[in-house]
This record gives structure tokens, C-alpha cells and sequence, in this order.
């Protein structure tokens, strides 16, 4: 761990409708690996597809743990969604609270706390008692109101224009995954 070279550890959340919330945490994790930060990244939602950004981050030697089975608007058992959400938070706050890590990512966080599968205070509550030298980075649509209000640096990205929505195109290899 770098504690040496980190002043405050952050909760950096970003949220909003538009894209580009994964793409700015994993922006943070190049520049924190840069710099030789410990580094884990959680997915609550995504499942491991060998997606370009696991690939990566796997092959740099950064830990990536998958949580879900893919997004749950697909689901066909809600339970096991809640269940896993639920086991991937008890890892997650192992993790935050063990002084293993200069940056814990906890990608699509938000959806979980949206569908209520997790109660936004008690990820406050594990937030409060992290490492001081600890950056957490929080993804996903629809933040809580209270965990906006707890985080130190929160950007809502909005969506201006999308391909999806003009032409149809589904997210396209190399460029939304």
C-alpha cells in the first residue's frame, strides 16, 4: 500500500444517465496504478465476459472480482440477484475496511442501492470507518440522495446524444465494452 502518497482517501461517486461513469472510475485506476497505488475493482452487476476493461485490468495485475450475473433487467431469478449483491457487498466491505488498498472501485454500486438489494446507510456507515489513505470510487445510475450528500467529489454525467437512442446501434466491442 501507498499510504505515503495519499493526503486523504477520497469517495469519489459518479452517477447520472449519461455514459461514461466506468470509463471515468477506470480512468482514476490507470492514474493510481501509475502511480503504484493497490488497486481492487468490484462489479456488482457485470458478470465476467472478458470485457476489454477486465482484460486489461487483469493483464496490469489488478485485482477485478465480478459480482453479478449480467444486468438485471434480464434476470430470471431477482432472490439470486439480491443474494449475490448481498455476498458482493460483504467482500467489498472486508476489502475497504482491511488496509489492503490504496483504491477500492465499486462499479455499479449505485443500481444496486437504486433496486434497494443493499440499504444506502450501511455502505455510509462502512465508508465512515474506512482507511483514512483509502479512494473509493462508486459508479452507476441513480446515486442516493445520501450518498451524494457523504461523498467528497460526485460528477452526474448526462447524456447529451447516444447511438443506442439515434440509430439503434447496440454497444459496440472496444468502445462500450
Amino acid at each position: 500500500m501507498n499510504s505515503d502518497k495519499v493526503k486523504k482517501g477520497l469517495v469519489i461517486v459518479y452517477t447520472g444517465e449519461g455514459k461514461g461513469k466506468t470509463s471515468a472510475a477506470l480512468g482514476g485506476v490507470l492514474r493510481a496504478f501509475g502511480h503504484g497505488f493497490k488497486i481492487k475493482v468490484f462489479h456488482f452487476i457485470k458478470k465476467d465476459s472478458g470485457s476489454g476493461e477486465q482484460k486489461v485490468l487483469r493483464q496490469l495485475g489488478i485485482e477485478v472480482e465480478t459480482l453479478g450475473k449480467g444486468f438485471t433487467w434480464n434476470s430470471e431469478n431477482i432472490e439470486d440477484d439480491i443474494r449475490l449483491a448481498r455476498n458482493g457487498w460483504t467482500k467489498a466491505a472486508n476489502d475497504i475496511l482491511s488496509g489492503d488498498y490504496d483504491l477500492i472501485v465499486l462499479d455499479e454500486l449505485n443500481y444496486v442501492l437504486d433496486y434497494a438489494f443493499l440499504d444506502s446507510e450501511m455502505i455510509i456507515e462502512t465508508l465512515r470507518k474506512k482507511p483514512q489513505n483509502l479512494h473509493v470510487i462508486i459508479t452507476g445510475r441513480g446515486a442516493p440522495d445520501n450518498l451524494v450528500e457523504f461523498a467528497d467529489l460526485v460528477t452526474e454525467m448526462k447524456m447529451v446524444k447516444h447511438p443506442y437512442h439515434s440509430m439503434g446501434l447496440k454497444a459496440q466491442k472496444g468502445v462500450e465494452y
